[in-house]
């Protein structure tokens, strides 16, 4: 039975896609090789493990590989482990009659594209001629479009999406087993935490202890006995003796948060730990002695801290061994679909609740959202969706957003400069515009009829295309021809476009 599919579109006539099938049940494939041929594959069939890696190592390299995770001899996850080796950016789909939760993540830990479960639906198999599409042939030698990549770290998963966060992850796995501190830096949110946690979790110490302390949390006297420990009777209320992080941290990690906030006065006696790594507990004079390697973080500028002598450069060039800058979910916008989908899966197990979905429109302002809370942002934004399944509700409630939350998750360093803001009520103006509303923020709500997800789409892609414009005129000097050549649009067009968002104001502008 041959299954009707779109094709994915290219440009022009699309070559014929060459497509290895790994499975030693044969008889079983049938159907598969024949919906695959008639979406213009050419399908190969390896019994074995063993004969596909003789295979992919011949030209021409297949497009995709289909391997069974249940075969003799190598297994199925062995057989993609050596695939991977044998040709960079093989894409490699695991198949198996039974879908398995934990055989999945380790597939996908390896770098499997997928893990489908036979047989293969009508959406499946699209799935998979948009995996081929997607990217260059294999022997072409071209980068591949990356893989989201799954992580368990403790009780939790981690999902490793756009190639900006992939980066960060390549660089966490050079770095996990050497000696040397690390400094994490960006915006709250952002996944600094999740990357400290993996910096351990792949390093020889991820048997010892991850120690976290958050040096914004307390104040200065509190931090020191907090990172150093003391004896009893060091001051009013030590009435017995207690370790430090430094010392729980033995031969562990230890993470210290927020380390832009440290005060002063404890910065020189951190830089004393980290040049010999040595330290006094309070109300002692024994030197005790740590070989904890520490990971710090911070949402500040340290350069600007740095200039301003609020941070000591001694401690920063000690602490910046080696450097990992996670950029904010706005700067990610590619990973936003695959996050949401992943946190909506997980929670709905969590909450044992059917999974709600996300609808084109639905994605499409979340897509356009600037997230300015980021990763901590995104997963309540889910959570709520789940617990009130209501689509229009929690869009709704995402564009009346107040800046006030926005102004404090982007102070600092890595803030997202005001031209590129375009927070609640940016979101609220644009809403309220394609609603034919007024957004005016200090009046209190007026009930209104449910907008439909699609006009507020269209406001969302307004407000945007508006901002670019306004930018590149002001890159242009004002020169609207110069303009809608730097847009790669018609003169006529970008005229067009400025009466229509009001950006038509002749002392500004210049032909």
């Amino acid at each position: 039975m041959v299954l009707g599919l779109e094709i994915p579109a290219g440009n022009g006539a699309r070559p014929r896609s060459r497509v290895l099938i790994v499975d030693d049940e044969p008889e079983s494939l049938d159907d598969l090789i024949d919906n695959l041929e008639a979406c213009n594959c050419d399908v190969e069939v390896a019994p074995h493990g063993l004969l596909a890696l003789q295979r992919v190592r011949v030209d021409p390299r297949p497009d995709l590989v289909l391997l069974d995770m249940l075969m003799p001899g190598l297994s199925g996850l062995e057989t993609l482990e050596r695939l991977l080796q044998a040709v960079t950016g093989l894409k490699v789909v695991m198949l198996s009659n039974v879908h398995d939760t934990r055989k999945a993540v380790q597939a996908a830990q390896l770098g499997a594209a997928d893990y489908l479960t036979k047989p293969l639906r009508k959406l499946e198999l699209a799935s998979l001629l948009q995996i081929i599409t997607s990217s260059e042939p294999a022997a072409a030698g071209a980068d591949a479009t990356p893989v989201p990549r799954v992580e368990r770290i403790g009780d939790r998963m981690c999902v490793f999406a756009g190639p900006a966060i992939q980066t960060a992850y390549r660089q966490v796995l050079q770095v996990a087993d050497l000696n040397v501190p690390v400094l994490l830096l960006g915006e709250s949110g952002s996944g600094k935490d999740v990357l400290a946690h993996l910096v351990h979790h792949r390093s020889s110490r991820a048997a010892k202890a991850f120690i976290k302390l958050n040096c914004a949390a307390l104040p200065a006297e509190l931090l020191e006995s907090e990172l150093f420990g003391y004896e009893a009777g060091a001051f009013t209320g030590a009435v017995k003796a207690k370790p430090g992080k430094f010392e729980l941290a033995r031969g562990g990690t230890i993470f210290l948060d927020e380390i832009g906030e440290m005060p002063a006065a404890l910065q020189a006696k951190l830089l004393h730990v980290l040049q010999d790594g040595t330290y006094n507990r309070l109300g002692s004079t024994q030197t005790s002695t740590t070989d904890a390697r520490i990971i710090s973080a911070t949402n500040l500028n340290l350069h600007e801290a740095l200039a301003h002598q609020h941070f000591r450069a001694d401690l920063y060039y000690r602490l910046s061994g080696f450097t990992i800058e996670l950029p904010p979910l706005r700067q990610r916008r590619e990973e936003i679909p695959v996050l949401l989908r992943y946190f909506m899966s997980s929670f709905a197990e969590s909450f044992a609740r059917p999974a709600l979905p996300f609808s084109p429109e639905f994605m499409d302002v979340c897509v356009a959202y600037d997230w300015p809370g980021n990763l901590r942002e995104m997963e309540n934004f889910v959570k709520r969706y789940l617990i009130l399944a209501d689509a229009d509700l929690v869009l709704e409630e995402m564009v009346r957003k107040t800046s006030a939350a926005q102004a404090a998750n982007t102070t600092g360093a890595y803030a997202a400069p005001a031209a590129r803001q375009r927070s609640a009520a940016g979101l609220a103006l644009a809403a309220a515009a394609a609603a034919g509303g007024d957004a005016g923020i200090s009046r209190p709500p007026v009930p209104r009829e449910p907008r439909d997800l699609k006009s507020m789409v269209r406001g969302l892609k307004g407000d945007a295309e508006a901002e670019v414009i306004a930018e590149v005129l002001e890159q242009a000097h004002g020169v609207r021809k110069e303009a809608a050549r730097l847009l790669n649009i018609s003169y006529k067009a970008l005229l067009y476009k400025l009466r229509m968002y009001g950006l038509d104001h002749p002392t500004r502008l210049r032909p």
